[in-house]
């Protein structure tokens, strides 16, 4: 009897031994593939795009804001005025005040809310001033003071700022080079055909008045000289 219960025993004990072995090994292997599951890395987020442009200055209204949703191609432009900025070490000192002219304050905005701001001075003596403050929507930076764009005024009286219009210093884009954020269905190929075939006209007569005003004075010359001889 009392073999029977050794020899019980000792079954019971092997097979008790022979499963925490088995056992062992898939709870070690188990735990490295949990730990490898939790510590895989979190796809990063991509950085907010700016959405609007705000422009406030002392001028009627005081503010106005340009959408990228209603106007995408003068936000662009907008934005490309003041981007850069953010980055780019100061390129000049700071001018004299009397020489600055009006001030514009120039936020970008991200879903209603200021990401950056500028300040910017399209009539200063020399060319466009920006200034970049050092206190920042989203934290403290270098203040310094920037050659500006000399697309800037244009960029701003097309948002709707009271700048003089200055033309000649667009090419392309906005505006199209003439200075006005022309719709493509407002201009007229044929009215265009006219305009250079008036022209033409206008400078042809001009050319032969002027031809015909030569031959006649040689022609007087002449005949002064004939009656002389």
């Amino acid at each position: 009897m009392i073999a029977r219960l050794l020899s019980a025993t000792g079954v019971f004990a092997a097979t008790v031994a022979l499963s925490a072995g088995v056992a062992a090994p898939s709870a070690a292997q188990a735990a490295p593939d949990r730990l490898a599951a939790g510590a895989a890395p979190a796809a990063p987020k991509a950085p907010a795009k700016p959405t609007a442009v705000q422009i406030a200055g002392k001028f009627p209204g005081n503010s106005v804001t340009v959408q990228q949703s209603e106007r995408p191609d003068l936000f662009k432009q907008l934005l490309s005025e003041v981007s850069w900025l953010a980055t780019t070490p100061p390129t000049t000192s700071k001018p004299e005040a009397k020489k600055l002219g009006p001030k514009f304050t120039v936020t970008v905005l991200i879903k209603d809310k200021a990401n950056q701001t500028y300040e910017l001075y399209p009539n200063a003596a020399g060319g466009p001033r920006a200034f970049r403050p050092a206190k920042q929507p989203t934290g403290k930076k270098t203040p310094g003071w920037f050659y500006g764009r000399l697309t800037m005024s244009e960029s701003l009286r097309l948002s709707g700022v009271p700048l003089k219009e200055k033309p000649d210093v667009v090419s392309g884009g906005i505006g199209g080079g003439i200075g006005e954020d022309v719709q493509a269905e407002e201009l007229d190929p044929v009215e265009g055909v006219n305009d250079v075939l008036a022209d033409m006209r206008r400078l042809y007569l001009l050319n032969g008045a002027v031809l015909l005003t030569i031959l006649l004075g040689l022609g007087g010359i002449a005949f002064l000289i004939r009656r002389r001889v």
